[in-house]
């Protein structure tokens, strides 16, 4: 479709985002789509979060409400559920404001696309008489163990060895999403995931960022509860369909890629020698770790491009850049698509945020698994077991993964028998990602459902 101009829009969505690089990414590219398919599309995020973000040129208008921490976001609250709590308080109020904003600068919105994150956006959707679709930016299999718990179906703390849930293969406790696995860190956080399900109910649309052939028993069974639609991989489309010819990145980042000189140096080597290392924007790991992986790699003898944020970099072992250097880059940040759709990365170590998993399983590019927390341990579940596209680097008693784990799992992939498997698996995989999106897939016709109602009410 061609551009469309302001006043030949047929609708006018606003998609609300939380305030994190990984949800952020997947509600932009949604608004992408529904651009391309006419709809008038304002991108909402938090004064701290725009702060932080370098922001390329974009039809899509960006605005702005308050989380209440407008100088520094969550970082400024004195705890999780502090913060949660005030952007309750402050952002319905500034969210009701900016409608208030929109409708009397002659740009009226017709439906409010929110994260699942921030369930007080539909009460306010629903105040100004608009359309209230909920977007959740992880799996259904993950959404559906919070449903559980959220309606007391499923126990906590968890007691059984196996747990069987509707749509999902049998799962161990330690598959399960780390906020239902372990109830003491972060309790603020589990109330927030399972408070997303409070008023699902009330949501004319529930839409999820997967694609309905990863995840067909889930996706079925909870389409009898809502009106469901899976719209992914919400990845660029010139990494997928090719059909909007400028949706090449993201066009939002916090940490500016060191692009020149990796891309540089994967082209310097063979065709699927490059380990691809990278925890993503947030993950963490301690001392220990870190230097486990970097002996890993070393031990693995293979090719690698490691990410560490510059802010982890001091828990690199010492010397290690140094005496690596004939063999391994280590960069602060990189553009991860372009380097995943790269001929020379043959293989992508990776904590299994969901946005990784699938840019990874959209590319064909086999995982080695190292999850970390939160969604992470049940999209290693599935990377494994389910669809096949890669192995798990299996932590110690003590949550450490071990050195001769990562190198194992490397080898394994790079030049063993499974490995051959695994990379059949992730090419399969890499073109039904490409048709749920394009023309006529089971995502586009979703999108295009969602746009044709929108359109109509």
């Amino acid at each position: 479709m061609e551009k469309v101009t302001n006043n030949a829009y047929k609708a006018h969505c606003l998609v609300l985002s939380y305030p994190t690089q990984g949800h952020l990414n997947p509600m932009l590219e949604f608004s992408r789509r529904l651009e391309h398919k006419g709809v008038k599309v304002t991108l909402v995020t938090t004064r701290s979060m725009s702060k932080t973000i370098h922001k390329e040129a974009s039809s899509i208008a960006l605005e702005t409400i308050s989380d209440g921490f407008d100088e520094g976001g969550i970082a400024h609250a004195e705890s999780i559920q502090a913060y949660l709590e005030r952007f309750w308080q402050v952002g319905s109020q500034t969210l009701a404001e900016l409608l208030e904003k929109l409708s009397s600068s002659g740009n009226p919105v017709d439906c409010m696309v929110y994260d699942a994150f921030l369930p007080w956006a539909l009460d306010v959707a629903k105040k100004f008489g608009l359309v209230g679709a909920v977007f959740f930016t992880q799996s259904c299999a993950v959404h559906n163990i919070y449903y559980h718990v959220n309606k007391g179906l499923l126990k906590l703390p968890l007691s059984e060895a196996e747990i069987l849930l509707p749509g999902l293969p049998p799962v161990q406790p330690q598959d399960m999403p780390s906020f239902i696995y372990d109830l003491i860190t972060y309790p603020a956080v589990t109330d927030m995931l399972v408070s997303q399900f409070s008023n699902v109910d009330k949501a004319d649309w529930v839409l999820c960022n997967t694609l309905y052939e990863l995840e067909p028993e889930v996706v079925d069974w909870m389409t009898e509860i809502w009106p469901l639609r899976t719209i992914g991989p919400t990845i660029p489309s010139m990494f997928l369909d090719k059909r909007i010819k400028d949706d090449k990145d993201y066009g939002f980042c916090i940490f500016k890629p060191n692009s020149d000189a990796c891309m540089k140096w994967l082209n310097n080597h063979p065709k699927g020698s490059v380990i691809y290392v990278s925890f993503g924007s947030l993950a963490t790991l301690n001392a220990e770790q870190m230097e486990e992986l970097a002996w890993g790699l070393r031990m693995s003898n293979s090719y690698f491009l490691w990410v560490v944020r510059a802010s982890e970099k001091a828990k690199l072992p010492k010397n290690f850049v140094e005496e690596t250097s004939e063999k391994g880059l280590v960069v602060h940040w990189c553009p991860q698509l372009e380097v995943l759709t790269h001929e020379a990365v043959g293989c992508f170590v990776t904590h299994c945020g969901w946005n990784s998993t699938l840019e990874a399983l959209s590319l064909g590019v086999p995982m080695v698994a190292v999850p970390q927390w939160t969604d992470q341990p049940t999209n290693a579940k599935y990377i494994i077991d389910v669809w096949k596209i890669g192995l798990k680097a299996t932590a110690d008693e003590k949550g450490l993964v071990k050195r001769e784990a990562i190198e194992n799992c490397i080898r394994e992939i790079m030049e063993g028998k499974r490995g051959k498997e695994i990379v059949k698996n992730a090419y399969k995989w890499k073109t039904l990602a490409k048709e749920a999106v394009d023309q006529g897939g089971s995502s586009d016709k979703n999108i295009q459902e969602f746009v044709t109602k929108l359109v109509h009410s």
